[in-house]
């Protein structure tokens, strides 16, 4: 008889132990590597998107969602957007829709009539011989346009002298005030030549075309680079006086974009600098031209500003302004990671999840907007919707960081927005704050087309009036304000206006007494 020797049951319970570690830690690499893949899948994705994607995408409903929430963002932009199909990949037929239907010219453009009478044989009756009677017409409009047309001035000043004695000397009419001193074109030309470039993005080696083929006259782009470069120092003075109304508000919107500048410190490269924009919502805008884009720009533009100053996560905003300034952040640039998340990840239900919940956000406000409520109304229904959603929000967005990488684009929303969460929320503290700076950032936008355009900066010393020129057409873009008017009426004779009178001539100040 053959004796079995048993297993001692603590002995046994140590195995089961083990193998349940092994097991619980085989199951954390497998989710680890998982994980991992998915990193390496998103970035393989993004890489493939920048290559290979068109170079404009039909927006998604969850982006066309936020674009109409947004403010400065009209609804047939959106529209328009959402329904803009890409080019065909094949040689074919597009799908063709239904047209919207004949636009109406705006009310606000002069009118030019123009009768066009009826033929000889049409004004006499066919019946019996007798002439007939107007009784109406028949209307319609076209938009027209009138060429510009290019001529000379001739500028007669008066002189006179006394005929009886001859010993009074001679006096002259005085000279008019002008923009270029002894310059060969008018204020017109070089507001034109300065609004192309800065507000139509026309680089200025082509409006020295244009000009040669209009009007056989060679102008080299140095010269036109030398009006803009006067005109921006005529404004440097103006945008510093903006620059300090805007300092002793109460809010303040800011962002950056970078410019390259030519140092001419012959390496042949240009130098990265930085276009730093504050503004105020539907008021005036400043550019700051700096070198870098460290926290001293901030800190010497705000000074000691002590009202609420938002921006985006970027840490150079930290600790400038005085103490009692409010931080605040942007939701859009949270939700925009969180939708570069579902980019990548179109089947991740927890990044759409998360940023259908931030738009209901955006929805909230969107219904203040609809309803045209104050500041306070809108407080109180921000009070009553907005704060229990970002009960729910930020725990959902805490579990989405414990399932996923830090290094994934799902973890990278969540640590930016987790990091931020106090600026983020501060809206609900201040009735005036919008829940992101997007407005800011559609100043930014003429920047990067011109970029496109006129390439770089062409020193140093060009940046700050190349900042001024900017703030001004920006300004009045803001404002409604148009521009070759304010410019033409602010301009000439600028440079002797004291110090003091600046602020009556800003646009906001301007438009006051015009408008």
């Amino acid at each position: 008889m053959i004796a079995t020797s048993s297993i001692p049951a603590s002995s046994e319970s140590q195995q089961v132990a083990e193998l349940k570690r092994e097991l619980h830690s085989t199951t954390l690499e497998l989710q680890w590597a998982h994980l991992k893949i998915r990193v390496l899948e998103e970035r393989l994705r993004l890489q493939r998107i920048q290559k290979y994607g068109p170079a404009s995408e039909k927006l998604s409903d969850a982006q066309l969602e936020l674009l109409e929430l947004e403010p400065g963002v009209s609804g047939a932009e959106v529209q328009a957007e959402s329904e803009r199909e890409p080019l065909p990949a094949k040689t074919g037929s597009r799908k063709r829709r239904p047209h919207p239907g004949r636009q109406e010219l705006p009310a606000e453009l002069p009118r030019v009539e123009r009768v066009i009478a009826c033929a000889p044989e049409q004004c006499a009756c066919r019946a019996c011989g007798q002439p007939m009677a107007v009784i109406g017409y028949d209307q319609s409009e076209q938009l027209d346009v009138e060429p510009a047309q290019y001529f000379v001035v001739v500028t007669k000043r008066e002189k006179r002298a006394c005929q009886s004695c001859g010993e009074g000397g001679v006096a002259a009419a005085p000279v008019p005030a002008r923009i270029i001193d002894k310059g060969l074109v008018s204020d017109r030309v070089v507001i034109d030549t300065l609004v192309a470039k800065y507000g139509d993005h026309l680089p200025l080696y082509r409006q020295s075309a244009i000009l040669e083929r209009e009007t056989g006259l060679e102008i080299g782009r140095a010269t036109l680079d030398g009006w803009v470069m006067r005109v921006g120092e005529l404004l440097i003075p103006m945008t510093a006086v903006i620059g300090r109304e805007l300092v002793r508000g109460s809010y303040i919107q800011a962002d950056e974009t970078p410019v390259d500048v030519q140092m001419h410190d012959r390496r042949g490269k240009n130098h990265q600098a930085y276009l730093w924009q504050y503004s105020r919502p539907g008021g005036s805008a400043v550019f700051d031209f700096r070198l870098g884009r460290g926290r001293a720009g901030p800190r010497e533009f705000l000074g000691r500003f002590e009202g609420i100053l938002q921006t985006d996560g970027y840490i150079a905003y930290d600790q400038v302004g005085g103490p009692m300034m409010v931080h605040v952040c942007c939701w859009a640039h949270a939700r925009r990671k969180f939708h570069e998340a579902v980019k990548l990840s179109p089947q991740d239900k927890v990044a759409i999840g998360l940023v259908a919940q931030i738009d209901e956000l955006f929805a909230i406000d969107a219904r203040a907007r609809a309803e045209n409520l104050d500041l306070a109304a809108r407080h109180a229904l921000r009070q009553e919707r907005a704060k229990p959603l970002l009960d729910l929000l930020k725990p959902r967005i805490e579990a989405a960081g414990a399932h996923t990488l830090p290094s994934s684009a799902l973890g990278k929303a969540v640590t930016y927005t987790l990091a931020l969460w106090p600026k983020l929320t501060r809206f609900l503290k201040h009735p005036e704050v919008e829940l992101s700076n997007n407005l800011a950032e559609n100043s930014m936008r003429p920047v990067a087309l011109g970029r496109k355009n006129w390439i770089h900066v062409g020193s140093p010393k060009a940046g700050p009036k190349v900042a001024a020129i900017l703030s001004i057409v920006e300004t009045c873009r803001r404002m409604k304000i148009p521009v070759r008017e304010y410019l033409g009426a602010v301009l000439p004779g600028l440079a002797d206006v004291s110090i003091q009178r600046l602020a009556e001539l800003t646009p906001a100040a301007w438009a006051a007494r015009n408008q």
